[in-house]
């Protein structure tokens, strides 16, 4: 019997000082079981980061040829393509065709992530958006997630501050360049 998504749902008092974006989020989300923790914590994050009119999940690995988040204008047209993890070269290059604009946002070892890149195609590889998320945060967010959270989301000079009910964490979100 094939193991099934579990379904979480967040609710985000999202202040992101950066952007000029206050919103009160409710995110349901799907973690299937071959996603980590890390990972899932990962696409919620950037979600947050990415909030915009036109947001969405795709619905995973039923649809492998979308990226994790998109950013849609009112015609259905990709604005934003936003890749969580380390996605293949390959599948940058079919993005940053696809659509202006790519993100990428990574739990992963920067130097290991910026290294696969290294003497690959990547169509306007210039532009890609690459994000490395705070490692240690993700890990304290991993130990307190639960299928229904609550929590307040600050975002200010590129610095993550989450608190959950009196219980704060943070972490920077930097940013990375492919050489």
């Amino acid at each position: 019997m094939a193991l099934t998504s579990t379904m979480y749902t967040f609710d985000v008092a999202l202040s992101d000082v950066d952007r000029n974006v206050y919103e009160a989020l409710t995110i349901k989300a799907a973690c299937h079981p071959s996603e980590t923790e890390e990972y899932f914590v990962t696409r919620v994050l950037a979600y947050c980061l990415e909030y915009k009119e036109g947001i969405a999940f795709s619905k995973g690995i039923s649809e492998p040829d979308v990226p994790a988040i998109s950013v849609r204008d009112l015609t259905g047209a990709m604005k934003e393509w936003i890749e969580i993890g380390s996605p293949d070269a390959a599948r940058l290059h079919k993005a940053s065709k696809a659509s202006p604009r790519v993100a990428v946002y990574t739990h992963k070892e920067p130097r290991i992530f910026l290294r696969a890149y290294e003497g690959e195609r990547i169509h306007k590889a210039e532009s890609l958006e690459l994000y490395a998320m705070d490692r240690e945060l993700l890990a304290e967010f991993v130990q307190r997630l639960d299928r229904r959270m609550k929590f307040a989301m600050t975002v200010t000079d590129h610095q993550l501050f989450l608190d959950f009910g009196g219980d704060s964490i943070s972490g920077a979100v930097e940013r990375l360049t492919l050489s």
